[in-house]
C-alpha cells in the first residue's frame, strides 16, 4: 500500500459538496455536486488532459445528486431516495427505482459491465441492493463490516467493491450481491472513513479515498 498526494486542482465555482464521480470517456469525467442540503444540484463535466483539468458543460437537476454512474452513454443518478436515468445531455429518461422509507436509501450506484445489474447502497440502512435490468430487486446484502456504506465500484470483470464508512472497511461482494468474497482492507491498513473506491486495471490496484484526508490510498492486487 502507498499514498498518492493531490497533483491537480480545479475551482468548481463556489461552495459545493463533491459527492461522487464517474468516467464518461477516456478523457472526460462527470462529477455529482450538491451546493447544500436543499439548494442546487448539478452534474459537472470535466475534461482531463496530461497536465490540466478543464470545466465543460453542467447539468442542472431538480432533485438531489449524491451518486452517479455511466453505462453506454446513459447516466444513472442517485437523489438520496430515488435512482434516475438521464442522457449525457441532461434529458431525464425515467425514474428507475425509489425508496422513501428513510433519508438516504439511494445514496450511490454502480452498473455491471454488461448492464444487466444495478447496484445501490443505502447509507442509513447499511445495505447493498442488487437490481436486475428491469429494476427487479434481486438481492440485499448486509454485514457488520458494512456500516454506513459510501463508495461503490464495479470492476471491468464485474467484481463489486464497496466501502463501509463507519466500519473502516473495503469489501469485495459477489456479482450476485448476496455474499462477501473478501475483506480487502481495514483500519489496520490505514482505511479510516473510506468514501470512494475504484479499481485500476492499468496498475492492478485498488484506489481508496478517505473522509477529511488529502491523501489517496493505493493497494496493489496480488
Amino acid at each position: 500500500m502507498y499514498r498518492w498526494h493531490s497533483l491537480w486542482k480545479i475551482d468548481l465555482n463556489g461552495p459545493k459538496h463533491v459527492m461522487d464521480m464517474c468516467q464518461i470517456t477516456p478523457s472526460e469525467v462527470a462529477v455529482a455536486l450538491e451546493k447544500n442540503a436543499s439548494n442546487t444540484h448539478n452534474v459537472q463535466f470535466i475534461t482531463v488532459t496530461q497536465s490540466q483539468l478543464t470545466l465543460g458543460r453542467k447539468l442542472e437537476l431538480q432533485h438531489g445528486c449524491t451518486g452517479i454512474a455511466c453505462h453506454q452513454g446513459e447516466l444513472f443518478i442517485c437523489s438520496k431516495t430515488a435512482l434516475f436515468k438521464y442522457t449525457l445531455y441532461g434529458k431525464q429518461l425515467c425514474r428507475l427505482y425509489e425508496d422513501r422509507s428513510s433519508d438516504y436509501t439511494v445514496h450511490r450506484c454502480a452498473v455491471s459491465p454488461t448492464g444487466d445489474r444495478l447496484y445501490i447502497i443505502s447509507w442509513d440502512q447499511n445495505k447493498l441492493h442488487t437490481l436486475a435490468r428491469d429494476v427487479t430487486l434481486l438481492a440485499t446484502y448486509t454485514d457488520r463490516a458494512l456500516r454506513s456504506p459510501r463508495g461503490l465500484h464495479v470492476t471491468p470483470a464485474g467484481q463489486v467493491l464497496v466501502c463501509g464508512g463507519r466500519s473502516n472497511t473495503v469489501l469485495q461482494v459477489g456479482w450476485e450481491g448476496q455474499s462477501k468474497l473478501a475483506n480487502l482492507a481495514t483500519l489496520k491498513d490505514g482505511v479510516k472513513w473510506p468514501q470512494s473506491v475504484c479499481y485500476s486495471s492499468t496498475t492492478s490496484s485498488i484506489i481508496v479515498g478517505l473522509l477529511g484526508d488529502d491523501n489517496i490510498l493505493v493497494f496493489r492486487v496480488e
